[in-house]
């Protein structure tokens, strides 16, 4: 065996204890809590090897605040030779805990080869596994050229704009400085990630007019052209979605199509705080919002995913009298894939060839995550996603990460490293 994946293997144990460290901090976004706490020990650890450190604060940026400020890492190694550089991207926060657990979800418990814990699998597994990678590398192979980064971002699960978003506006992911990414996303050891489909969130309102609710015949109810609104998507717009596919090797296989999630809807009276006791006021509601997810392919132009939204609210102000509507932009991001045969796809597929015995799939995400900050700010196309962990565990309660998986991923991580650096 090479003595590179020789030596990962002997780190199994600090591979475990590594991950139960940055699971018991509760990186809970959102608000974003412990971010610096996440960042300084990452850096405290691989400062102490020699890396160089940065702590990056994104100063107004989306969410950053006095309270909650948005805190990320980024560790650098140099080689004694020139050479390009190969950098690992992982964000430290983590969705909310929910409902549903048997175990403490910051307790990290390890049982029957598997770490338990929010953020164990997204992504603090993989985070861990391309520290322990990237430092054997160093030690087996002192005299490599390039440089290798890792970095921990902010608030991917919210955007990246914190993270990822801030870091490539400021030049960390110019193609000039950094020739390589990989995210290591839970997708399975045995895929690469190429990219991900496009998302064009956006509010929808519909307007009525105030009245009192004995006499909803004064007013004009916006709740009920939003119930028409939502009719017109169940008879025309699912449908129409239903019937595009893609190219892109998207999966779930029910990802091929293109897809929209109604995330939150309301109408009416504000929601009161939990201390309120008394009872609703009687009102026609004169307004109504419905928040939208729409993730679209590759071969969908998002002008033409906005005039379909448009053309079925068209369709149904032609039925209603008085019907008024207003449709703003949230965000969006664009597809991206990066082709099969760019120099880190290659590298990578290579290097699970060795440890798996077995090809690796190629994959699309449904949806997007840091690569399209890269990709679109960073102007860097070799980007992929791969690492350890089940994707259909992220975000579940008693959420996980295999130890044997994250070795495996860590000897993949390592001869990339040996190939593009050695």
């Amino acid at each position: 065996m090479d003595r590179l994946l020789t030596e990962i293997e002997t780190r199994r144990d600090d591979l475990v204890a590594l991950t139960q460290d940055l699971i018991r901090i509760p990186t809970l976004n959102p608000p974003g809590l412990h971010y610096h706490d996440i960042c300084a020990l990452l850096g405290a650890r691989m400062q102490a090897r020699g890396w160089q450190v940065q702590m990056v604060r994104a100063e107004g940026a989306l969410g950053d605040s006095d309270k909650y400020p948005r805190w990320n890492v980024i560790c650098r190694l140099e080689g004694p030779r020139p050479g390009e550089t190969l950098h690992f991207n992982s964000h430290h926060d983590v969705v909310a805990v929910g409902d549903g657990w048997t175990r403490d979800p910051f307790g990290a418990e390890l049982a029957d080869g598997r770490i338990y814990g929010r953020g164990a699998c997204d992504m603090k597994g993989g985070l861990a596994t391309s520290v322990i990678a990237a430092e054997a590398f160093a030690d087996i192979h002192p005299d490599f050229s390039g440089a290798i980064e890792i970095s921990a971002t902010a608030d991917e699960e919210s955007g990246g704009y914190g993270g990822v978003a801030y870091l490539a506006e400021r030049g960390f992911f110019d193609p000039d400085r950094v020739q390589h990414v990989i995210i290591p996303e839970p997708l399975n050891k045995d895929r690469i990630c190429l990219g991900h489909r496009g998302v064009w969130w956006a509010e929808i309102e519909t307007k009525g007019r105030i009245a009192h609710g004995s006499m909803p015949f004064l007013g004009d109810c916006a709740v009920r052209h939003m119930g028409a609104v939502l009719d017109e998507m169940e008879a025309t717009l699912f449908p129409l979605l239903a019937g595009k596919r893609t190219a892109m090797p998207v999966v779930p296989e029910g990802a091929r199509q293109s897809t929209l999630n109604l995330n939150a809807i309301h109408g009416g009276e504000p929601v009161q705080d939990a201390d309120y006791t008394g009872l609703p006021s009687a009102c026609v509601p004169d307004r109504c919002t419905l928040t939208i997810d729409r993730r679209f392919l590759m071969e969908e132009d998002i002008a033409e995913v906005k005039a379909e939204v448009t053309a079925m609210m068209e369709r149904v102000r032609a039925r209603r009298p008085d019907f008024r509507y207003e449709i703003r932009d949230l965000f969006e991001v664009m597809p991206t894939m990066t082709p099969e045969d760019a120099p880190v796809v290659q590298v990578v597929q290579d290097a699970v060839q060795q440890v798996l015995g077995k090809s690796a799939d190629y994959v699309v995400s449904p949806g997007t995550y840091d690569q399209k900050h890269i990709d679109r700010i960073g102007r860097l196309k070799n980007c992929i996603a791969y690492g350890p962990g089940v994707l259909d565990l992220a975000h579940q309660p008693d959420e996980w990460i295999g130890v044997q998986d994250m070795v495996d991923s860590g000897q993949v991580m390592g001869l990339a490293m040996q190939r593009l650096l050695g």
